[in-house]
């Protein structure tokens, strides 16, 4: 199976694509990955890029994970234009997106609602899957406050954040992984 990351440091921060590769390893799945990033960029970038609209059609993925720049988000019809442009490239294949929802800087934990209700808007207007890991993120925090999820610029993710990142997508894409599994059966 291919998956294709497409975002900025959010995603490329301790190789988090590789540490996904490894959890699917460790649950049998066999997973190819490749990341399209740029560092504070986000899916306008990636939508006026040809490399994303020529990976998306002919890299034949069978997973393709779309995030946006989250510190600042900026406007939400910006995100929701590329988003836009970016699924009906993702329409063309047989590849199943994921919107990667991402975290708020440590001390703007209030913005967290806002970015996750931007991120279901996406995948309810594009009828796809969400990986709740802004939500996860804080929800770790409360539970166990003295695991750092954090880089020490507060914005970014440590190796513990990254591995948080990795996980929730693995969890939210299982199910689909496990129907294109006994498809090839």
């Amino acid at each position: 199976m291919r998956t294709l990351f497409i975002g900025n440091s959010h995603t490329y921060y301790n190789d988090m694509p590789a540490i996904f590769k490894e959890i699917c390893s460790e649950n049998g799945i066999d997973m190819q990955v490749t990341m399209l990033t740029k560092g504070g960029m986000g899916l306008d970038y990636h939508a006026e890029n040809e490399q994303t609209r020529f990976n998306i059609l002919f890299g034949d993925y069978d997973f393709v994970i779309l995030q946006h720049v989250a510190h600042p988000m900026g406007e939400f019809e910006v995100m929701q234009e590329a988003a836009d442009k970016i699924m009906s490239w993702v329409g063309q294949t047989s590849a199943i997106p994921c919107y990667f929802m991402t975290w708020t800087e440590e001390n703007n934990e209030q913005f967290q609602q806002e970015m996750a209700s931007r991120y279901r808007k996406l995948g309810e207007r594009h009828n796809c899957l969400v990986a709740p890991v802004g939500e996860k993120w804080w929800e770790r925090i409360h539970e166990d406050p003295s695991v750092d999820l954090y880089f020490e610029d507060r914005r970014h993710a440590s190796p513990a954040g990254s591995k948080l990142a990795a996980h929730v997508i693995f969890d939210t894409l299982k199910a689909k992984i496990d129907d294109k599994r006994n498809l090839a059966k």
